[in-house]
């Protein structure tokens, strides 16, 4: 046999290993493999509804998680035994807590904080409560061989129950709700059923809350001037109008989160950090990101990238040629900022000259209650849930964000609104939180699974355009901002860009929370931030140790990101770019979408 093929063959068999051959499945008739259509469809079909009661929850991920603690509880007799001599343990601190203590456990506690609770019965009330729910978290945590992931949920989900079941929730166990109702006759109540009422329709309808009416943008909130330079299918590229007689050269892009309409950035003139950027001489770019519909579900992270951020650096790079970008993002839109700055570090495209981030993750493994809703079942139930109408419904995440910090965005509000009966005024934060976007089917499945449970990014196995992108190749200096009280991208988790990136880092840790901590507007009182800059070359520091070495200062870390911007472009002011007038104005139609 000649040499050439016995190479052939010897391929040709190594090929087959590799790869072998599918086996041999005996024929059914055909009808049988449109049953199994069938069979899929079914579990498609109930899951994707039963996800509306559930607020987008799988309950199996619950039901599992609460199987694996009770059967490692069960074979833990000393935890069993811890919990039941917990009463007799702890009487001394209860009995100090209710009888001598001047400030009380309650006193600590943000839902008994107020005077009226050191009153009796209400103090006993607390403290029982307050013994109860530490009872229960002994219960759920620190069980022998339980795994992090279904303690978390677990004790997540009694969180959930104890929060629900506190005594602030009810009228004769709420002393400032029981002297209200007893000074109005019972008024209060029936005014709190009629908000509730209204409320309650109001969401059935599919509008908006109270009060949301008067921040239309473009009438109240977006209303710095600008126009809308660049369009495609998936964004509106604003251009904002200058508001000085010369600007820094270098332009700021912002990518802002689809999850949400871009104006978070562009609120009311007296909160709104783009009106703030321009009066300071900046040249200001934003995208607008449409409102995805059941059309869209075919759009993915590759087209969020080319259409999206690519497209957005182009648009701009052909307003204002051989000029370098600041480039920011905020949120998703900051893990989208990221991407986008490794991708062009593989390609060697060099038209960034800094990286600025807003509560942004790349590394998703810190990142707190939010990897609760992020497993393989959960991921394939919204898969399900997606497949009906091709997009994620806005109220299912909305549910979710409420979970994570029920106290104050369910229960303090049906206190206020509904036991107190009286309503809360709207603002412009709270009408642009009101106002959410749908998340498409395959972008929404490949960032979740990619990103969130898989960690591809900050791993190296993320693919753009099917090739790698890899964060360490990214040499930008970086901004990067989180906030103390953010539940939805924890401070820690933000943090960890020191460790993806090998580059000049300044972090920032302001006060407040995701929306409002960013939102920190000069003059805003009580704010305050931490800040301190990483060499590239200075050993990585853990976050316990630069909060003990950061600087505290007072005021807006809006003032701290201006400096750096300027310390970053060129010295030297240019005119403002033009700007065509015929164009559309801002803040286009994207963001009108329902």
């Amino acid at each position: 046999m000649r040499q050439t093929e016995k190479r052939k063959i010897s391929g040709r068999l190594k090929k087959e290993l590799d790869n072998p051959p599918e086996p041999v499945r005996p024929q059914y008739p055909m009808y049988k493999n449109q049953l199994d259509d069938f069979f899929y469809y079914l579990n498609k079909l109930y899951q994707a509804n039963l996800g509306k009661i559930t607020m987008g929850m799988s309950p199996a991920v619950i039901g599992t998680a609460y199987c694996a603690w009770f059967l490692q509880l069960i074979q833990s007799p000393g935890h069993l035994l811890g919990l039941t001599l917990f009463p007799v343990i702890h009487s001394d601190e209860f009995l100090t807590h209710l009888l001598c203590d001047r400030q009380p456990a309650q006193g600590k506690d943000v839902r008994f904080h107020k005077e009226n609770w050191q009153l009796m019965p209400w103090r006993f009330y607390a403290e029982v409560f307050l013994q109860v729910e530490e009872w229960w978290q002994y219960a759920t945590r620190k069980v022998p061989g339980l795994s992090k992931r279904s303690e978390r949920t677990v004790s997540f989900c009694i969180r959930q129950m104890m929060d629900a079941l506190s005594p602030s929730n009810f009228v004769l166990t709420n002393p400032d709700l029981f002297y209200n109702t007893l000074h109005t006759g019972g008024l209060n109540l029936i005014q709190g059923t009629e908000i509730a009422m209204e409320h309650t329709l109001r969401r059935l309808a599919g509008l908006p809350p109270p009060g949301a009416e008067k921040f239309k943008p473009g009438k109240n909130v977006a209303i710095t001037p600008g126009r809308v330079v660049f369009s495609n299918h998936l964004i509106e590229l604003i251009q904002y109008e200058p508001r000085t007689e010369t600007v820094f050269k270098e332009p700021i892009l912002i990518l802002p989160a689809w999850i949400m309409k871009y104006y978070i950035l562009d609120l009311s003139p007296g909160n709104s950090l783009v009106k703030w950027l321009v009066e300071q001489g900046h040249t200001v770019f934003i995208v607008s990101w449409r409102n995805p519909d059941e059309k869209d579900s075919h759009l993915g992270m590759d087209d969020y990238y080319r259409l999206g951020a690519m497209a957005a650096i182009d648009a701009v790079s052909g307003i204002l040629p051989n000029t370098k970008i600041h480039l920011m993002g905020y949120c998703l839109g900051g893990t989208l900022a990221m991407i986008t700055a490794a991708a062009m570090a593989r390609d060697k495209d060099h038209r960034l000259k800094s990286l600025s981030l807003l509560a942004a993750q790349g590394d998703f493994t810190k990142a707190g209650e939010l990897m609760l809703f992020i497993t393989e079942s959960e991921i394939a139930f919204l898969k399900n849930m997606m497949w009906e109408k091709g997009y994620l419904d806005p109220k299912h995440m909305a549910g979710s964000f409420q979970m994570l910090r029920t106290y104050d965005l369910i229960w303090s509000k049906m206190i206020d609104d509904y036991m107190t009966g009286t309503k809360r005024g709207m603002i412009d934060l709270l009408a642009w939180n009101a106002d959410a976007t749908r998340m498409p089917y395959k972008m929404h499945t490949e960032y979740l699974e990619k990103l969130f449970l898989q960690n591809d990014f900050a791993e190296g196995h993320f693919r753009v355009e099917d090739e790698i992108v890899a964060p360490r190749n990214v040499h930008l200096p970086i901004f990067a901002v989180s906030t103390e009280n953010d539940h939805i991208a924890p401070w820690e988790s933000v943090y960890k860009i020191h460790l993806m990136m090998h580059t000049d880092i300044v972090f920032v840790l302001a006060s407040g929370g995701h929306n409002a901590g960013i939102v920190s507007e000069p003059n805003h009182p009580g704010r305050y931030y931490s800040i301190l800059e990483s060499k590239k070359k200075m050993p990585y520091l853990g976050p316990k140790k630069w909060i003990s070495k950061a600087k505290k200062r007072e005021g807006s870390w809006w003032f701290a990101w201006h400096d750096w911007l300027m310390s970053h472009s060129s010295q030297k002011h240019v005119s403002p770019p033009p700007l065509d007038p015929s164009l559309p104005a801002a803040p286009g139609t994207y963001v009108l979408q329902k």
